[in-house]
C-alpha cells in the first residue's frame, strides 16, 4: 500500500506497549518543495481513515479496536520540509479533535 492509494488503510495493529490501535499510512513521496499534490494525497488519505473508523467500519474488519484509543501513524521514506511540518502540526490538531491521535516519523531501516 501507499500514499497513492487514498481508499485504502494502509496497515492496522495494536502496540504493544500502549494497548493503541495503530493505523499506519506509508509515504513514500519526498517533498519537493512543490508539494501540492503531495499535500492532497495526505489528505485524502486521513479522510479514508478518520472516515474508516468514525464510520464504525473499523470494528467490522478489526474487533479487536474495540475501546482503544487510535493512532493514525504516518511513517515517511523522507524528512518533512518545513512546510509539511506545518501541515502535520495543523492535521494533528484536527485529528485530535475527533478523539484520536496523530503521529508522523521517519521510517528508519534495521
Amino acid at each position: 500500500m501507499s500514499l497513492d492509494q487514498t481508499n485504502v488503510v494502509d496497515a492496522i495493529g495494536v502496540d504493544d506497549a500502549t494497548g493503541e490501535l495503530v493505523l499506519t499510512i506509508t509515504d513514500h513521496l519526498e517533498w519537493t518543495g512543490n508539494d501540492n499534490e503531495h499535500f492532497l494525497l495526505l489528505q485524502e488519505k486521513l479522510k479514508t481513515y478518520l472516515g474508516f473508523v468514525e464510520s464504525g467500519e473499523i470494528l467490522e474488519t478489526y474487533p479487536d479496536a474495540k475501546g482503544r484509543a487510535v493512532l493514525i501513524d504516518v511513517v515517511c521514506k523522507y524528512p518533512p520540509s518545513q512546510q509539511a511540518q506545518g501541515f502535520y502540526n495543523q492535521v494533528a490538531q484536527i485529528v485530535e479533535d475527533t478523539g484520536m491521535k496523530l503521529r508522523h516519523r521517519l521510517f528508519c531501516a534495521g
